[in-house]
């Protein structure tokens, strides 16, 4: 059908469109502060997926989603005629989950941050049960070790060659 780089430059272009027609044209009382954050073509270039955010509370993303659908048909006309495709793209508007996302994660972090903090505190004046690092070998018997074996297998060989 169509290459990808074509969807993803009408998707852009679809994105400022429909941002752009927003600000401009729609004067919609229930629109809020409506962002848009991406939008995704199908590859025959018939359908185009729309994502924005809201900002504020669930009330007022109610009401910019019902606002959207509203002015789906000016959104649509203006996208037609500024991107001059053959077949105008039906709109679809998503809102976008990332910020829903981006504050779970922030709250995982805290949680984690949180835990640190009280392992920290609890570990502060501690000390290993058998030392910092029980598996090393102190530099003396690491100095007598080379020395000794070295001399020590000479001699077991010597003994076995004569």
């Amino acid at each position: 059908m169509t290459d990808n780089a074509r969807a993803r430059k009408l998707a852009d272009r679809i994105q400022v469109v429909v941002a752009e027609t927003l600000d401009r044209r729609i004067k919609d009382p229930r629109l809020g502060f409506v962002t848009i954050t991406d939008a995704r073509v199908t590859g025959d270039l018939r359908e185009a997926t729309v994502f924005y955010t809201v900002y504020g509370d669930d009330e007022e993303r109610a009401a910019s989603a019902a606002a959207l659908e509203s002015a789906k048909g000016v959104l649509r006309s203006e996208v037609g005629r500024q991107t001059g495709v053959r077949f105008t793209p039906t709109l679809t508007f998503v809102p976008d989950a990332l910020p829903d996302n981006a504050r779970t994660i922030e709250d995982l972090l805290d949680k984690a941050r949180a835990k640190d903090a009280e392992v920290r505190q609890v570990s502060t004046g501690k000390t290993y049960a058998a030392g910092a690092d029980p598996y090393r070998k102190d530099e003396e018997d690491d100095s007598a070790d080379e020395a000794g074996g070295t001399g020590a297998t000479g001699g077991t060989d010597g003994a076995a060659a004569e």
